[in-house]
């Protein structure tokens, strides 16, 4: 009943719902449900307004629609963060910084590693180097109280950065045949979104108006309109001249769907990969090995590698109450890419025969990441706990001898 209360807590909820939503999106890939599936996946839905026409199957709508809400969250919490929250100084920001760089280079290299022969395959060398933290952050939320808080929020910050990093990947190497044109339009709606946080605006249906045209301009400029999400997210007031906090305000009233339905649907709509037919060469080839061994061993050894450099550089310091095996364990759970990865993976590469190895790549990495880092972090927290107790019965015992006696009267 406790481990069943412990994965229904609220941290946890997300993580599970979007678990769920991936082995469902599985189970009917692979059943006589799978025609209706891809049939639900490519439904043809269109907005047309006079000569402006929007034209997409289903699951682009969500990719592009759904997950731009996503990235406006996460512009929001860096911008939050940033400004009043655990990245707003150089010392606070230093080590999850360098984490996050070493968890996105360490990965891409090891999939460089695998591919390097095929220019085709190494367009997919992003796929292994992002973090869904959404994931990452319910299994951690499974240890509960035995984790200190500090690890939680070097988690966060690792993951916030990682998130930045993939922002500017998707926008500097995956965006082909820009409209100008459609680019200074979305740059008008950003002076206008500007304008309005200058003159301390706090009502958001404003910037919700003008953030759905630039979403839309975006879209058709051929930069991912993902990243309009983001960019919108930065022009939201923190504070006004009343105390208030829209971009509080709004992250508190937005989370709850991105967690419960946005993330799920992705990753229902993502995730589902045809499993028959799959031969060894598909299973065990370079771009599925170069993904899950990026994942799993990139990611662990990026993050501790430059996070160790930088400790001992004196450029900061291990969290209060975190311990390196403790730290090890989360940089395990940052190979959990799942939802990120297989959106970049979408968007390297077009052709639908690499569809099934970045998916099983991308599952296979995330899962022996999750249970690895879970595992570990299990053991770190046992051996701190026991440290501890052991500590306090030494410190609770009777003095013996009689120079402790002594020493004990005094």
């Amino acid at each position: 009943m406790r481990w069943a209360k412990t994965f229904l807590q609220p941290d946890t909820r997300p993580g599970m719902l979007m678990l769920l939503a991936a082995i469902l999106a599985l189970l009917a890939a692979n059943s006589p449900l799978s025609p209706l599936y891809d049939a639900i996946k490519g439904t043809p839905v269109s907005i047309k307004i006079g000569a402006f026409v929007i034209d997409k199957p289903l699951l682009l709508w969500i990719n592009d629609g759904l997950m731009a809400l996503f990235f406006f969250l996460v512009g929001l919490e860096i911008k939050r963060e940033s400004i009043s929250g655990e990245l707003n100084s150089p010392s606070k920001a230093a080590l999850p910084l360098a984490a996050a760089l070493g968890g996105m280079l360490a990965p891409a290299l090891v999939y460089v590693a695998f591919n390097y022969q095929n220019p085709e395959q190494l367009n997919g060398w992003a796929i292994p180097a992002a973090t869904d933290i959404a994931f990452a952050l319910g299994i951690l939320a499974l240890l509960g109280n035995r984790i200190a808080p500090t690890l939680r929020v070097f988690l966060l910050g690792v993951a916030i950065y990682d998130d930045l990093g993939a922002i500017l990947v998707i926008a500097l190497f995956y965006t082909e045949n820009l409209s100008v044109s459609s680019l200074l339009f979305a740059g008008i709606g950003m002076a206008v979104l500007l304008l309005l946080n200058r003159l301390k605006v706090g009502k958001l249906t404003p910037y919700a108006v003008v953030g759905l045209i630039i979403w839309a301009a975006v879209l058709k400029s051929g930069v991912h309109a993902t990243l309009a999400g983001f960019l919108i997210a930065l022009f939201i007031p923190i504070r006004m001249p009343d105390k208030s906090s829209p971009l509080k305000k709004l992250e508190h009233e937005l989370h709850p769907w991105v967690a419960y339905m946005v993330v799920p649907v992705f990753a229902f709509t993502n995730a589902g990969v045809a499993l028959t037919g799959i031969d060894l060469a598909t299973a065990f080839g370079p771009v599925t090995l170069g993904i899950a061994f990026g994942l799993f061993f990139g990611k662990q050894i990026g993050v501790m590698a430059l996070a160790w450099l930088a400790v001992q550089l004196r450029l900061c310091r291990l969290p209060s109450g975190v311990t390196w095996l403790q730290l090890y364990g989360v940089a395990m759970l940052t190979g959990i890419g799942f939802t990120m990865s297989l959106f970049i993976g979408g968007l390297a590469f077009e052709d639908q025969t690499y569809s099934a190895p970045v998916r099983i790549g991308v599952l296979l990495g995330s899962t022996l990441s999750a249970v690895g880092g879970l595992t570990v972090l299990l053991i770190a927290t046992r051996a701190t706990s026991d440290a501890s107790s052991a500590t306090a019965e030494q410190d609770a015992s009777p003095v013996t001898g009689d120079k402790r006696g002594e020493e004990a009267a005094v």
